[in-house]
């Protein structure tokens, strides 16, 4: 090490040429907020030079563009992009995200420590840095059957990782409230280390309580208020928008120059056909520029910001001794990625063609027993039945009731108001649980929509028009190893296999974008009004306030709960 740093101060010092040098453009200065012209000299993966003319060994002439320090998605669940941590890293490090920090939330609750194991092993090798925070909640409820339990004990030894920061979004927040044992063991564990928070809609003292446990960091906040008496209290806010949940517009007030250094970007959950037509944080930072926030703010949000909420103190600025976390952009409005260095590489496919696969895990995981029309009615109740209502754009739902026209001795759907059934199946060879309801606001018309991916206990989730469509598309589930099916007219018309624990594909990223454009087409042509109906279906099974009921058969009480990201 000791000759290493002896070349990087010599290269510093323009005493010897550097690796690498960036000529003839200006880098955006997120202490100041001036652009300053600069040729910008790297040595291994780290800048050694700026504000100052070097030589380099390569020299890159960037005349007319900016250098900005690399993106930080600050949360994310790879396993949401479908592909695999290798293919998440070669679709994504291109849009100028050199780090992202995941939560293997989704794979933990199928596959349990193999699961997080294979993230581990997977950030080791992948070029773009991707840290792990463990997850905490795993099961994420009693409510629903989860393929893995994580207690602390099996979360310990991953603890050391080199890859691993901390312990993941604390999603029970009725759990650390109510003092639950096994919450505060996990908590106890990671006092002085990074506890990431999961409290939508938290506030006054039960959030004061919540915040007493060590939690630093929130990405749940959907209004400004929200966000800023977090902030107030010491929160360092992740203003996110994914494929589902989308809370950029809202939160555009609170991204100011002022408290931009408790702010940070993050996704959550994005699919790659998203980030293909859109982009990823690259997408907000323009997103937000155009809504009349300071380019500053934003794009200290998107790196600086980001790196000092979560303990990377090597990174976020484009200056001397910092990692070589670089993104050269046609202009800071527009922020569009024309060349990305990350830890000093520069990024080609060349240089994604050096990494060492990782075996896939999972492979068998969906072991739902075979189902049929019978098994989707529901029972004729006196009154009101209640309906899970879908917002669009978002994972929250509403508890709405309406009296439901009955056939037979069945409640039946009700299309004119948009009314249709939903079923949860336990896919993970448990207890063979199947609960049956009703949801308002797909759109749908006629068939089926089912997938594997169900946050967060990722049972089969099936929603539907027609009863033989619902149980054709769960059943091809099982024959694909997981996925997202649709069924129009006892026909299967689009799916996606996706076998690794039922969450990601094993094929090229290009290929899930490919097959995820036709999959939305086969569920458009179902009459869905929704802008992304996959992951709308997986987010339906997602309980979080107590007091659900499941009995014995496994029926849901709806009556008494609202679905919550």
């Amino acid at each position: 090490m000791t000759k290493r740093l002896e070349t990087m101060i010599d290269q510093g010092t323009g005493r010897i040429p550097a690796d690498i040098v960036l000529k003839g453009g200006r880098f955006f200065d997120l202490v100041t907020g001036e652009l300053v012209a600069s040729d910008i000299a790297i040595s291994g993966d780290r800048i050694v030079g700026t504000c100052a003319d070097y030589q380099g060994v390569e020299e890159i002439d960037i005349s007319g563009k900016i250098v900005v320090p690399g993106f930080i998605d600050t949360h994310l669940h790879i396993e949401s992009s479908l592909v695999t941590p290798h293919e998440f890293d070669r679709c994504v490090l291109p849009y100028g995200v050199t780090t992202v920090i995941c939560d293997p939330h989704e794979i933990a609750n199928v596959i349990g420590e193999d699961g997080i194991r294979f993230f581990l092993d997977s950030a080791l090798k992948t070029i773009m840095d991707i840290r792990v925070q463990l997850s905490s909640c795993v099961p994420a409820t009693h409510l629903e059957t989860a393929g893995a339990d994580l207690p602390i004990e099996k979360l310990l030894p991953f603890r050391g990782h080199p890859k691993v920061i901390g312990l993941a979004e604390f999603m029970n927040f009725p759990g650390v409230i109510h003092k639950d044992p096994v919450c505060l063991a996990k908590l106890e564990a990671f006092q002085g280390g990074h506890i990431d928070g999961h409290a939508p809609l938290l506030s006054g003292t039960n959030l004061n309580g919540y915040l007493s446990a060590g939690i630093r960091t929130e990405h749940e906040c959907t209004t400004a208020g929200e966000a800023l008496e977090k902030i107030r209290k010491g929160m360092h806010i992740l203003v996110r928008e994914g494929s589902v949940s989308k809370d950029l517009h809202a939160l555009l007030p609170i991204i100011t120059e002022r408290l931009s250094p408790y702010l940070a970007l993050c996704t959550d959950d994005r699919n790659p056909l998203d980030i293909a037509e859109q982009g990823h944080l690259d997408y907000m930072i323009r997103t937000a520029i155009a809504n009349g926030v300071e380019p500053l703010a934003v794009y200290r949000a998107a790196s600086i910001s980001a790196a000092r909420a979560f303990g990377l103190r090597d990174r976020g600025l484009v200056a001397p001794g910092w990692r070589a976390d670089l993104v050269v952009i046609d202009s800071l409005e527009s922020c569009k990625a024309e060349m990305v260095f990350a830890a000093g590489r520069r990024v080609t496919d060349a240089l994604f063609a050096t990494r060492k696969p990782v075996a896939p895990v999972g492979l068998d995981s969906v072991k739902a027993r075979p189902v049929q029309a019978m098994h989707f009615g529901v029972p004729v109740a006196e009154g009101e039945t209640p309906v899970i209502g879908v917002m669009p754009g978002k994972i929250i739902t509403e508890h709405r009731r309406y009296r439901l026209p009955v056939k037979g001795n069945q409640t039946d759907l009700d299309l004119a108001n948009d009314i249709i059934k939903v079923a949860v199946i336990e896919r993970h060879g448990k207890n063979g649980n199947h609960a049956n309801g009703f949801v308002q606001g797909f759109g749908l018309k006629k068939g089926a929509i089912a997938s594997t991916v169900g946050h967060d206990s990722h049972n089969i989730c099936v929603v539907g028009v027609n009863e033989d469509d619902m149980a054709l598309a769960a059943n091809r589930l099982g024959e694909i190893k997981g996925g997202f099916v649709v069924v129009e007219d006892g026909k299967v018309t689009g799916e996606i296999p996706l076998p690794v624990a039922g969450l990601m594909s094993l094929e090229p990223y290009e290929s899930v974008r490919d097959t995820l454009h036709h999959l939305r087409k086969a569920a458009y042509a179902l009459g869905t009004t929704l802008e992304e109906p996959f992951l709308q279906v997986a987010f339906l099974p997602l309980p979080v306030i107590p007091h659900l009921k499941i009995s014995d058969k496994g029926m849901v009480d709806v009556d008494r709960f609202m679905l919550i990201g």
